[in-house]
């Protein structure tokens, strides 16, 4: 972040709450921790100059979360690249260095992977924050600006999506949530 002038209070506590979890996701998604700090930074700076209206928004932290998107997508374009998440947490996944058919997992993963990027953009958002990186709901309610019951209802409709589209039935369970998440 360039030089800026004193910080408001209220904004330096909304910057050392969601810089972190920010660029936990953007580095997901840029493959890069030095693009997602830049991406993130970036974001933070277009929210400090129009911070007054950021306040007044219904939903400041709903709206921040739209800013960090999409300033990492426009970074991921200016290098001549697409946000890489699917693509890479496949093959960066516990269970596949103890798979006992490591080919299997991979193309379990991926149609795993596959199916959460084809998921509506919230219900994405939630699996992503909760599932790849490992944000309880309340943590991830914040970081989204939305109730936690929006949260548990995002991810009750994105399993059943899921499901839906690896072909298992209701009872099948391959995505288990952390304990913490709920």
């Amino acid at each position: 972040m360039r030089e800026l002038p004193e910080l408001p209070p209220d904004f330096r506590a909304f910057h050392q709450l969601y810089r972190g979890p920010y660029v936990h996701w953007a580095e997901l998604y840029l493959s890069n921790r030095a693009d997602a700090e830049e991406a993130v930074d970036h974001a933070f700076e277009q929210l400090y100059f129009g911070w007054s209206d950021v306040l007044e928004q219904e939903n400041p932290n709903a709206f921040a979360w739209v800013v960090v998107k999409n300033r990492t997508i426009d970074h991921a374009r200016a290098r001549g690249r697409r946000p890489v998440v699917i693509d890479t947490a496949a093959f960066e996944t516990t269970a596949l260095h103890h798979a006992v058919d490591p080919i299997g997992q991979l193309e379990e993963n991926l149609a795993i992977y596959g199916a959460i990027r084809a998921l509506p953009e919230r219900q994405h958002d939630v699996i992503v924050l909760q599932y790849c990186l490992g944000y309880t709901t309340r943590e991830t309610a914040d970081i989204l600006g939305i109730t936690q019951a929006g949260v548990r209802s995002n991810v009750r409709y994105a399993k059943h999506r899921l499901k839906e589209a690896l072909g298992l039935e209701e009872g099948d369970e391959k995505m288990r949530p952390d304990d913490r998440a709920h």
